[in-house]
């Protein structure tokens, strides 16, 4: 019997990648509610934030880069491989989102953006939101790989044979 071994290349992606999905997603919502408050408890939400923010990016960055290892494999067993195109993009293109916002947001804490603070952390805010709307429509399409295409999932034999 040949069962699939854990070490396949295309197992490493979604092994890493539910980390930056709830990081940044967690982030998104943490500063979102930060803005609410006063500004005695707002510091620190917002600094709990920050830290969500910056290791979800790093997360998603890993993310991306077993992506681009399981694509070759993956690539060639789907029957529309234009869904896994589309789901590479917008991985990008949160990712990027991401790491704007997190630079943004290290040169507010850090001091070296001084002009309106207030728009910098704004600006955050919103390239937070528009990576979380990404990071919403990457996950849906990578969803369609998987379960609609079977794209890095081992199947068996109709029979099931190589289970008895």
């Amino acid at each position: 019997m040949t069962e699939p071994t854990f070490w396949r290349t295309e197992v490493w992606h979604p092994l890493t990648v539910h980390f930056p999905v709830a990081l940044l997603t967690f982030a998104t919502l943490v500063k979102l509610f930060a803005i609410f408050l006063k500004p005695a408890s707002a510091d620190f939400w917002q600094k709990t934030g920050s830290f969500l923010l910056y290791f979800g990016t790093l997360a998603a960055w890993l993310s991306l880069f077993t992506g681009d290892m399981a694509d070759g494999v993956v690539s060639r067993k789907l029957c529309d491989p234009t869904v896994l195109k589309d789901h590479e993009i917008y991985a990008q293109l949160l990712t990027y989102t991401f790491t704007a916002a997190a630079l943004a947001d290290v040169a507010l804490r850090s001091g070296l953006l001084k002009f309106k603070p207030r728009l910098l952390q704004v600006l955050v805010l919103l390239l937070m939101l528009v990576g979380t709307g990404l990071l919403t429509y990457a996950g849906h399409l990578g969803a369609r790989v998987v379960y609609q295409q079977a794209g890095g999932v081992y199947v068996p034999t109709g029979d099931c044979a190589e289970f008895n």
